[in-house]
């Protein structure tokens, strides 16, 4: 099936004026303004209304927290404090409220123009064993795109730590479940629908042998590595106490300081940090929205690209941006750089849009998506300017940006519309609300 979209209102590619032509799951030709396919194709998809998008990634998320936002009891916290609050709140989630709460944020996430989406999961303990299947079944069910990072925890408040007793795992169960996931799951493949990361949590809730056995497995089954790190000050506090050196020194004593690893926020690197993150290939996800509801601090976006490091974007968990929505991430990752370097010259709304696509694709270590260009995947996010915020926008593409688009119209993943006319074919929307609704009360 070759299928050309037409003639789009912009588009962000070059020399594709008169759309693209998509074959099966690939991009396999670009088309130039006023021209036409050079080979016959089956159908026509008129695009005159719509800004053409790569299909956004987001690179961080805790999909369960969509339980749990604007909770009362976290919040206007800080992040210690927050987790505080809500790590007893946590404990009482089931299989059923996970499965729903992954739908929802596939969703949401899908709605919003994102064609792969990552969780970073660390709730696996009793009744939960399968956390890891249920993410992959809920992915396949909507024909999403999928990193389902398997994360741990393995220090809870016996050993010091934050997370209750009965939420962690010990070394060897984790390790082995890593296995096993990897096993059944990671497509190293072009075109993968499905791979799997590793991803224990933090320096202050797993424990370094979680963190080497994680690395080890990651080299057997090429994947990559993810982790929370240079969050708040508390942390770098925490692992000079615990460890008596600073967190990008555990990362490199845990050898994860190598291209495989990806790291979220990463807000707390000195300019000597981020050089050294450059030199080993570490990505950096930017989670802009969390980053400010919990008043973490900013991340050297641009320090850190210069040194070489892939900076991606990521909504991060509904506790704390409240929002799984990634097109709105983009916008908040432009006004937020803006503010942190002072400047409304070096960062444009190309920089965010790059980060929520060809950066965070970096960080997956996927070189198959997150740019409009023939060989790659067929991952687009269409959207159109008929709202009042978009009336006398003059530059199309700035326009989702600057006046705060929201909500895909269209969106395709490996060919297939996932999205059309702004709803999720076959989807019972008032359905899932209820039934998420209902499991959230049980956080109440």
């Amino acid at each position: 099936m070759r299928t050309w979209i037409k003639t789009p209102l912009a588009i962000l590619a070059d020399d594709a004026g008169g759309g693209l032509v998509v074959e099966d799951s690939r991009i396999v030709e670009l088309v130039a303004s006023g021209g036409v396919p050079s080979q016959p194709v089956d159908e026509t998809f008129d695009a005159s209304r719509h800004v053409v998008l790569p299909g956004l990634i987001n690179t961080h998320h805790h999909f369960f927290q969509t339980l749990c936002r604007a909770h009362p009891v976290a919040r206007d916290k800080e992040l210690f404090p927050w987790l505080v609050a809500l790590y007893p709140i946590w404990s009482r989630l089931n299989r059923d409220m996970f499965r729903v709460g992954a739908r929802l944020a596939y969703a949401e996430l899908l709605l919003s123009g994102c064609t792969t989406a990552m969780d970073h999961n660390y709730m696996h303990y009793e009744g939960l064993e399968d956390a890891t299947d249920i993410e992959v079944e809920e992915a396949r069910a909507l024909g999403i795109r999928t990193t389902v990072a398997r994360g741990s925890l393995s220090l809870s408040q016996k050993d010091g730590a934050i997370p209750s007793d009965t939420i962690v795992q010990d070394e060897d169960t984790i390790l082995a479940d890593s296995e096993r996931v990897l096993r059944k799951y990671h497509d190293t493949s072009e075109g993968a629908m499905t791979q799997i990361a590793l991803a224990p949590c933090a320096p202050f809730n797993v424990g370094i042998g979680v963190m080497r056995g994680s690395a080890d497995l990651a080299e057997k089954y090429d994947c990559r590595l993810h982790t929370h790190l240079a969050e708040t000050k508390d942390e770098e506090d925490f692992c000079k106490a615990a460890f008596g050196y600073r967190p990008i020194d555990w990362l490199e004593d845990c050898n994860w300081l190598q291209p495989r690893v990806w790291l979220a926020h990463g807000i707390h690197f000195t300019c000597e940090d981020c050089e050294k993150l450059g030199r080993h290939g570490v990505g950096v996800c930017h989670c802009p929205t969390s980053n400010a509801v919990l008043a973490s601090g900013f991340c050297k976006t641009l320090d850190l690209e210069a040194a070489g490091s892939p900076v991606g974007l990521g909504v991060d968990g509904s506790a704390s941006n409240d929002s799984s929505n990634l097109m709105e991430e983009v916008r908040h990752a432009l006004m937020v750089n803006r503010l942190g370097y002072a400047s409304a010259e070096r960062i444009t709304h190309r920089d965010a849009l790059r980060w929520a696509t060809a950066g965070s694709a970096r960080c997956l270590g996927r070189s198959d998506i997150g740019e409009i260009a023939v060989g790659k995947q067929a991952d687009l996010a269409l959207f159109t300017l008929d709202e009042l915020r978009f009336s006398g926008a003059h530059d199309p593409i700035a326009a989702l940006v600057h006046c705060g688009a929201s909500r895909a119209d269209r969106v395709m993943v490996a060919g297939q519309w996932r999205v059309i006319d702004g709803a999720i074919p076959g989807l019972d929307v008032k359905k899932l609300i209820a039934d998420h609704s209902a499991a959230a009360r049980v956080f109440a």
